[in-house]
């Protein structure tokens, strides 16, 4: 009897549309769980009350934590409020801030792209800047909201990834070149992660936990977008499913 394909859970966005309330994830993000990773997806709700970690835990294989127009409320990091117009989803911020804690502490294989990255460094002790492209020395690391799409997910800088880290096991070290589409963006890093790639400016752009029971990988770029035409997107999603895989095993 063949066995089941891992499941991977997907925290969904909080959104109104006209008056009702809905959860969304978007479609790139499901499909290539499903192709890239070999995964079946399962989309979380973030409910209010949320929905118990240890539930969710005891549901899926893994966890992927994805990228969203809206950032992490700058509460959860003692940073200055928000300006006004900037999009908020706290019911995400309480569905996913304790679960990531929870998921890598089970060791579930967790994969957080752009908001999910910052998510990660925030769950654990790191803050953000809200505004990469005001702080000095930093570029303007996001895209131009009036070009199409395939203009706005083309790559726009390089990565260094660094020897010795998970990124490099996966990939390899060394440069590679990615989209760039934020604004928010690691400041001090959280204690239990590492650095595993930075931007020609110094922005960091992947993570790791090397202490983690588990395959724990952040980025701050979007591997999701057409991730079939990407080594580094292609590797990242094979690697991903391995390690549910592996878990399961």
């Amino acid at each position: 009897m063949r066995s089941r394909p891992p499941i991977i859970g997907i925290p969904c966005d909080h959104r109104m549309v006209g008056k009702h309330p809905f959860h969304m994830v978007g479609e790139k993000y499901i499909t290539a769980v499903r192709d890239g990773a070999g995964a079946v997806p399962m989309l979380i709700p973030v409910l209010s009350p949320p929905v118990a970690a240890a539930d969710l835990i005891a549901s899926v294989d893994g966890f992927l934590f994805t990228g969203s127009p809206s950032n992490v409320a700058p509460k959860h990091y003692a940073g200055r409020a928000p300006r006004e117009g900037v999009l908020q989803d706290e019911r995400r911020d309480d569905t996913t801030l304790p679960l990531l804690k929870a998921a890598i502490a089970a060791g579930k294989p967790t994969l957080c792209v752009c908001r999910g990255f910052q998510e990660l460094n925030v769950a654990f002790g790191g803050t953000l800047h809200q505004h990469v492209e005001e702080v000095p020395g930093r570029s303007d690391h996001r895209e131009d909201k009036d070009a199409d799409l395939e203009q706005q997910y083309a790559p726009v800088h390089s990565i260094s990834i660094a020897p010795g880290c998970l990124l490099a096991d996966i990939v390899g070290a060394g440069v590679f070149q990615v989209n760039s589409l934020h604004s928010q963006g690691i400041d001090r890093l959280a204690p239990s992660l590492y650095a595993d790639a930075t931007a020609p400016d110094g922005q960091i752009e992947a993570v790791s936990m090397p202490s983690a029971k588990g395959f724990v990988l952040g980025v701050q770029w979007h591997p999701e977008w057409r991730w079939e035409e990407s080594e580094l997107s292609r590797a990242i999603f094979s690697s991903f499913g391995e390690a549910l895989r592996e878990q399961r095993s």
